[in-house]
């Protein structure tokens, strides 16, 4: 068993909000401090990167998108005691099941036109629920006939797309990984001491900005984490997603820069 339930340390992480988490990150750096698992040398040189915080949602397809939709819809208006023309209840599943399987065999005409009836029925769905809301229930249920009518427009191509409906903030990341092109989440910086692997600061980057425009906020968190301990991170190894930025007041050493590092530096990379 777990020690405890996931949804229960969620809603726990989301009560303490972004400044209790750094404050507990930064109790963490002054402990190993001062049990001198590490210097204060050490903790002047991070190695900083990028991942991907992956968010819990299924595999964004276009077919399993609009029926999730077409189902909340429908649930929203059972709950508000409105009865709606059609729910296709039936053929809603049917078709979905019908796009996961011209998909594997590359039946893409067959697709578009199972997608294209899908988005004929959302649409039908949507209308036919807008008609009937008061006032007072579209105030409340406003956010999700929002987000279904982004489900409805989005084409594959299209950027800044809805991948969760539950989710809007989840993002379509690539980082090059053979096994996993494309992966949803947010992604997140990660600061960490040069050998002991110490983690002294973490933060999202909402957005997806390019990797080098987020490390003067990354050491700027790092340097206020530490604060309590009087280190200035003055060194940062990165890779060469960060090409082209530079820090005031740090050296930041990628392999980028060969011909101008030194035999020292070249370990600290190697590490």
């Amino acid at each position: 068993r777990l020690p405890c339930d996931p949804s229960s340390l969620t809603r726990w992480r989301q009560r303490l909000g972004e400044a209790a988490m750094e404050e507990l990150l930064a109790h963490t750096s002054n402990a190993a401090h001062a049990m001198k698992a590490v210097d204060g040398r050490e903790l002047s040189r991070v190695i900083v990167d990028t991942t991907v915080q992956e968010k819990a949602i299924a595999h964004p397809t276009d077919s399993r998108l609009l029926e999730v939709a077409r189902k909340k819809l429908v649930r929203l208006a059972k709950r508000h005691g409105i009865a709606l023309r059609q729910t296709d209840a039936r053929q809603g599943p049917a078709l979905s099941r019908k796009a996961g399987g011209h998909a594997p065999a590359r039946q893409f005409k067959r697709m578009q036109r199972v997608l294209w009836r899908q988005r004929t029925i959302l649409g039908r769905v949507l209308r036919d629920l807008q008609r009937q809301l008061e006032p007072t229930v579209r105030e409340r249920i406003g956010i999700w006939l929002e987000r279904a009518q982004r489900v409805l427009a989005q084409r594959p191509k299209d950027k800044q797309k809805l991948y969760a409906l539950h989710a809007p903030e989840v993002e379509c990341i690539g980082k090059g990984k053979g096994r996993q092109p494309y992966e949803f989440g947010v992604k997140v910086g990660i600061a960490v001491s040069a050998r002991k692997g110490l983690i002294v600061g973490a933060r999202s980057f909402p957005g997806n900005p390019y990797d080098g425009d987020t490390l003067a906020e990354q050491l700027e968190q790092t340097r206020r984490l530490l604060q309590d301990v009087n280190v200035v991170p003055n060194v940062a190894i990165v890779d060469l997603g960060y090409r082209g930025r530079e820090v005031d007041g740090v050296q930041v050493l990628h392999r980028g820069k060969a011909k101008t590092l030194t035999r020292r530096q070249w370990r600290w990379i190697k590490r």
